[in-house]
């Protein structure tokens, strides 16, 4: 069967499937040259900076349920804090999708040089914590974690090494209601944030009055190196805070 030209009559026909079908792929090309641009994380409506200095940048994300934030690109390595459980399918440029599921303050260190989307299976917000390292690591290959290590203190405190790398260690605390964190000497600046409700009293060395840390979950603080400090967990419930130092 040879093949089948049509008419300039039949062109102009706007009911021609042919035509239709022509129009419609052409349409096509402009949506999926947009899908694959990625922009930069900073301009991902769901990124919210929230803190810009020296030693990072601070993103609160938020990703409403059964939606997907835009390709960006992520081009430091970074962190991120999970705040509540969540579903995630991770699409990395390139690569197969991902299914992850988080359990409540989970944080983890990621490899910059990547663009993604991230979508939300489930019926809550997905929100997160995203802490940028502006310090450039001197590893080519992702950090290995050492094995955790475990501080308890005797007076309801608890706090667990995550990760020591070149660029950043990050600690998971724990204060009992009523408890306290024995004195800490901070060398290091470092950024502190909340995985629950925060109601800690802050005896810093040096400062003859406490200051008060009342934080809701995602809410974070900063605190310059060279300090030296003690908590004690004024709430009626457990606080857990998860504490990033910046080498």
């Amino acid at each position: 069967m040879g093949l089948i030209i049509p008419s300039a009559h039949d062109w102009n026909n706007d009911h021609n499937p042919m035509k239709i079908s022509a129009m419609l792929l052409l349409l096509s090309f402009p949506v999926l040259a947009v899908a694959q641009t990625a922009v930069p994380v900073d301009r991902e409506p769901g990124h919210h900076l929230a803190l810009d200095n020296k030693y990072t940048r601070v993103f609160q994300v938020e990703v409403p349920p059964h939606q997907s934030t835009l390709l960006h690109q992520h081009d430091r390595d970074y962190l991120f804090v999970v705040i509540g459980p969540a579903a995630i399918e991770n699409d990395v440029q390139d690569k197969p999708p991902v299914h992850v599921k988080f359990q409540d303050g989970e944080a983890r260190f990621v490899k910059g040089g990547f663009a993604h989307v991230a979508k939300n299976e489930g019926d809550t917000p997905f929100r997160n914590v995203t802490i940028e390292v502006k310090k450039k690591s001197a590893e080519s290959a992702a950090p290995k974690q050492p094995e955790r290590g475990v501080n308890v203190g005797m007076s309801g405190g608890l706090s667990d090494v995550l990760w020591d790398n070149d660029t950043t260690r990050a600690s998971d605390v724990q204060i009992n209601p009523g408890g306290m964190m024995e004195k800490t000497e901070h060398k290091l600046p470092y950024l502190t944030v909340a995985v629950t409700d925060l109601d800690l009293r802050n005896d810093v060395a040096g400062r003859k009055q406490p200051e008060m840390i009342r934080l809701k979950p995602g809410d974070f603080s900063w605190s310059g190196p060279g300090t030296s400090n003690m908590l004690m967990n004024e709430g009626k419930k457990p606080a857990r805070f998860i504490v990033i130092e910046f080498k």
